[in-house]
């Protein structure tokens, strides 16, 4: 099976009538891509400026940084959907010319993610718990998970599949070398977790560049298709938040 073949059916015809579209940038790429950097660079370098407000506002940390989340994700999420809408609809069709091999393809690239984390692991030494992974395992267990699930498994997903592979790939890929920006996603999405926040290293940079690669791979095999390698990023994102909520805290913690 190729991936091709959700574009034609056995006789070579179309499988459904799906739209073509231009991979051009637009101007709704540009604020959607644009609000998302502005955003993330003042959480990640310049803090003060946004919590000190919000915590007046929302007296609980927790709390407080929930709201915030929400808020950045969600306006994203928006702005993202916005720009991407005849993607989304258009790839959501091509999927669903093959639902059997599609909703397959999740869990399977949920696996193939953490061989390849493993992998990582042995080729590194070792993996080091970043310092993003453990204030999302913390937030996550202060949170409820009615509030976790549409923000890390719905929106978040969403908006790093539309920047690290919509943009970065499947419309950059019209101006530059696909193999660069196949390596330009995979080193971007890996590095925007942890910076500001800690060093740039490989064992704490081992599982992102693992879900990285994993995710580009399912979208450049899909044709291009985020909506694919959306629907394994939230998976993989699910799996995690039911870890931490099954898994005792004081197991987690060893």
């Amino acid at each position: 099976m190729t991936a091709n073949e959700y574009r034609t059916g056995p006789s070579g015809r179309p499988a459904a009538q799906i739209p073509w579209l231009s991979y051009r940038f637009t101007r709704r790429d540009a604020v959607a891509a644009g609000f998302y950097v502005v955003f993330l660079l003042v959480l990640s370098f310049a803090p003060g400026l946004v919590m000190p407000v919000l915590v007046m506002l929302v007296p609980d940390p927790v709390a407080a940084a929930y709201v915030l989340n929400l808020a950045f994700y969600g306006v994203a999420g928006l702005l993202a959907f916005l720009a991407a809408r005849p993607y989304v609809v258009r790839e959501t069709k091509i999927l669903a010319t093959r639902p059997v091999l599609s909703l397959s393809l999740i869990p399977a690239g949920v696996i193939a993610m953490l061989i390849a984390t493993m992998i990582g692991a042995l080729l590194s030494g070792q993996v080091e718990t970043a310092v993003n992974q453990e204030a999302v395992e913390g937030f996550v267990g202060s949170v409820s998970p009615w509030l976790v699930v549409p923000l890390l498994v719905v929106l978040a997903p969403f908006v790093e599949e539309y920047i690290f592979r919509h943009l970065l790939i499947g419309k950059l890929s019209r101006y530059w070398n696909l193999w660069g920006c196949c390596i330009l996603s995979v080193l971007l999405f890996a590095s925007i977790h942890i910076v500001g926040k800690e060093s740039l290293s490989l064992p704490v940079l081992m599982p992102y560049l693992a879900m990285g690669v994993t995710l580009v791979g399912i979208y450049v095999w899909a044709g291009n298709n985020f909506m694919l390698s959306y629907g394994v990023h939230a998976a993989k994102n699910l799996l995690g938040v039911i870890l931490i909520y099954s898994v005792p805290p004081e197991l987690l913690q060893q």
